[in-house]
């Protein structure tokens, strides 16, 4: 059992270590140096993925209302309606990857997941007010 505790460990470090690598873009360098300073424990990770969730979410409605005075009427409209759509869909997916079966692996998975789609929507709204 305990072995079987190990390697589920290890395969979830390799996981989030690829994640991260892959939006390191998006993510502080302090999100990824909690992480390494985890050690893999679960309620640690957890703490980590939430304390950069709540970052990007801070990042993601600043972007949000430095675009919208840029915006027509129309167009505010527009990307109201597609945020709310997004943010339905970021629940969703997220809530998808919380397979019951999963362990704490799905857990961590799905607030990853969660972590993710805000940095990305953030930085995609970021290069949307550049324009």
């Amino acid at each position: 059992m305990k072995l079987k505790n190990i390697l589920m460990t290890g395969f979830m470090l390799c996981c989030m270590s690829q994640t991260s690598q892959a939006q390191d873009k998006d993510l502080r360098k302090q999100y990824t140096d909690c992480l390494d300073k985890s050690n893999g424990v679960t309620s640690e990770m957890l703490d980590c993925i939430g304390i950069e969730t709540k970052y990007q979410d801070e990042r993601l409605n600043k972007a949000y209302k430095a675009l919208m005075p840029q915006l027509s009427e129309a167009r505010k409209k527009e990307l109201q309606e597609t945020q709310r759509l997004w943010i339905k869909y970021r629940e969703a997916n997220s809530h998808f990857y919380a397979d019951p079966d999963g362990g704490t692996i799905a857990t961590i998975t799905s607030n990853d997941t969660f972590l993710n789609m805000t940095a990305e929507r953030a930085s995609e709204l970021e290069e949307l007010a550049k324009y």
